[in-house]
């Protein structure tokens, strides 16, 4: 398997994951706003690029 698809497979799970535990984050400290929700989701999931790059490398 490529590593592209490797890393693609792997940003699936974490950016969800990542967005989950954010967006989870922003209700529990009751700062839930549209926009609060918009950045973390979008935050998450460019987080979630380098990082599921790292693990494909490792695993490859």
């Amino acid at each position: 398997m490529s590593m592209f698809l490797k890393t693609m497979i792997f940003h699936i799970f974490i950016g969800s994951t990542l967005m989950g535990t954010a967006v989870t984050a922003l209700l529990v400290m009751d700062q839930a706003s549209k926009m609060s929700i918009l950045v973390a989701a979008l935050t998450a999931f460019a987080v979630a690029g380098p990082v599921s790059w790292l693990i494909a490398r490792r695993l490859h």
